[in-house]
């Protein structure tokens, strides 16, 4: 029970304001505490009249939805956290592009705290409403919202690159009381984004590419060899994912010293149990760069996700294992959030880690000066030193590295996609694939070579047996290189790619006494998908969208379904083709009418069962 005073009386912890007086309406402002419980309310009023008693009215069918709680502005000027005089100033970047102001989508995010029996006392701690909304957000372990799938099978259910947005799959919840099928990790991340941007939490997606799924918990994440070069899959237990998606939700730590308010991460994709439930953070952004891995929650995992080493380990037959490379630079390359108001991304890798020495990296504000300067080695060293104290106070909290002193090979090894003006590395074109082999000594070095290309999970599991394989040997001569062609036909690896567009490449070079690996993973172009719109973009008027996709490819697509969406513009809309054969066209003319007016975003995805999904959007300015 909160009691709101008016007028001159005092000490309620909401405050309440006399806004307007005319006649017999009287308009009153009711501004909650930033510690109030999230959650829907019934208001009763009392009033007193001078000449009578109190008399108390109930209003049976009033409620209103508190949820600006813990809305915080941002950016943050001066490390300084504070609440937002108004809501509305915080939400104008996001309107466009999230669903949490969909009809619906509070009902059912205030559904899924009360399926889970959320105390009603910790929906006033921020801490505790990010950290439960990780584990509510996936079905892994407490029925939550969804079903991770990470196969290429989804009859059951909808595949994961058909979703369009989050609304329906927060009312099919709500609607069900059943976790809904199916997500992979962008999927969680964009219903997690919207449950906390409803809430009033601010949060954006992030990115992390080349992104760690270290199972040791520590700093190495190892990839097997047999004795032969060949890739031992079996023993292989870590993985290197393409891309792994998350969320960074704002909000200050009143659990910890000030420093590490801000942004914090929070991953809603079930990979490690934390306190019996698959969920993970908030971290703060700014222990896991600085290596502070001893504050709650899961930082030492989030570290371990962006830094890890990957080590090339080589197996003998009496099953030990002797590591032979190390690479502490692949993990976490790039982490991507999308910048504010533009489609484009922003690059946050340096609020993760700090520049590992190299001069490519020199963009980072606090090197600038010194690059403006002229000092490049000074500047260089700076950014070298930051992160070598980042790694040594990592492992003082526990976490392992490889700290063998490894001497430069003189063998190395080159991966690289071949393009011509008619071969632009499209799915159903031949792929051409050349790989360099240097020798950097001053002998002449005879190289037992293997190599093979597989159709690769986002997540790096290996879809199927390999697609091409290719065992020879090379002679190089001393300090020269040699480059050999290979050639993969659409035959020979397109009925392989499932839901993924992904190939890797493996290289492995052995000679007498050196032993060198390579791996890459070539990303494979999609047909493009065509939106033209029609119609006057005025809230209430009529408009069209037509969706057209001509097949280019040399085989057919295979239970294809076109989903479109647009918050303001359109609900979710599905609809199913069975197959679309070599050079067969599609089109679909769909009219809708703009319910919000400024700037929203029309977003069509084509998805079928062999090949990924093709997505397009558009923007759409809509007059009031």
């Amino acid at each position: 029970m909160v009691v709101v005073n008016f007028g001159k009386r005092s000490g309620s912890a909401w405050a309440g304001q006399v806004v307007a007086a005319k006649d017999t309406v009287v308009s009153l402002g009711v501004t909650p505490s930033s510690k109030a419980i999230v959650g829907l309310y019934r208001m009763y009023v009392a009033e007193k009249d001078p000449n009578t008693n109190f008399t108390c009215c109930s209003t049976p069918g009033t409620r209103y939805s508190e949820v600006m709680s813990f809305l915080w502005e941002f950016p943050v000027s001066k490390g300084e956290v504070r609440r937002a005089a108004d809501p509305s100033e915080s939400a104008l970047n996001i309107q466009s592009l999230s669903s949490q102001f969909e009809e619906g989508v509070l009902d059912a995010c205030i559904y899924i705290m009360d399926a889970c029996r959320m105390p009603i006392h910790n929906r006033g701690d921020v801490v505790k409403m990010v950290r439960t909304a990780s584990a509510l957000i996936n079905s892994q372990d407490d029925n939550g919202v969804l079903i991770g799938n990470w196969s290429d099978d989804f009859s059951m259910g909808t595949p994961p690159t058909t979703w369009t947005g989050s609304v329906s799959i927060l009312q099919k919840y709500h609607n069900s009381g059943a976790p809904v099928s199916f997500a992979q990790c962008w999927v969680y991340a964009g219903v997690l984004n919207t449950f906390l941007r409803c809430l009033g939490i601010p949060s954006r997606v992030v990115t992390n590419f080349n992104s760690a799924h270290d199972n040791t918990g520590n700093l190495k994440t190892e990839l097997i060899f047999k004795p032969d070069g060949t890739p031992d899959r079996h023993k292989t237990q870590d993985s290197i994912w393409n891309f792994h998606c998350w969320n960074e939700a704002f909000m200050k730590r009143v659990d910890l010293p000030p420093k590490y308010s801000g942004w914090q991460v929070v991953d809603a994709t079930p990979q490690e149990t934390n306190d019996r439930y698959f969920r993970c953070g908030p971290a703060p952004v700014i222990a896991i760069r600085d290596g502070e891995l001893c504050h709650p929650f899961d930082c030492r995992f989030v570290f371990a996700e962006v830094n890890s080493d990957l080590i090339h380990m080589k197996s003998d037959k009496y099953g030990n294992m002797t590591p032979f490379k190390v690479d502490t630079s692949y993990v976490g390359q790039f982490i991507y959030t999308k910048s504010l108001s533009s489609w484009r991304p922003e690059d946050i890798t340096r609020t993760y880690k700090h520049p590992e020495g190299l001069l490519t990296q020199l963009y980072m504000s606090c090197d600038q000066r010194l690059a403006q300067e002229g000092d490049w080695r000074k500047c260089e060293s700076a950014g070298s030193l930051a992160d070598q104290q980042t790694m040594a106070l990592a492992e003082q909290y526990g976490c392992s590295r490889d700290r063998s002193d490894w001497p430069a090979s003189s063998l190395s090894i080159q991966i690289a996609t071949q393009a011509s003006y008619y071969l632009k590395g499209y799915v159903g074109d031949p792929l051409r694939v050349s790989v360099t082999f240097y020798n950097q000594s001053e002998t002449i070095k005879s190289v037992k070579v293997y190599m093979e290309i597989s159709s690769t999970y986002y997540t790096g599991v290996v879809a199927s047996d390999p697609l091409k394989v290719e065992d020879f040997r090379i002679d190089l001569d001393a300090f020269q290189s040699s480059i050999k062609m290979f050639e993969l036909s659409p035959q020979e690896y397109v009925s392989q790619l499932g839901s993924n567009s992904n190939l890797e490449v493996t290289v492995t070079g052995q000679t007498d006494d050196v032993e060198v690996s390579e791996v890459k993973t070539i990303a494979l172009k999609l047909p493009p998908l065509n939106i033209t719109l029609s119609g006057r973009p005025q809230v209430n008027r009529d408009m069209y969208v037509m969706v057209s996709f001509t097949n280019t490819l040399g085989f057919p697509l295979t239970d294809t379904k076109l989903a479109m969406e647009g918050a303001g513009l359109l609900e979710t809309q599905l609809y199913n083709y069975r197959t679309i054969p070599p050079m067969g066209q599609i089109s679909h003319k769909v009219g809708f009418r703009p319910t919000k007016p400024g700037l929203q975003t029309l977003l069509v995805v084509l998805d079928c069962d062999n090949l990924p999904d093709m997505m397009a959007m558009v923007e759409v300015k809509v007059m009031p």
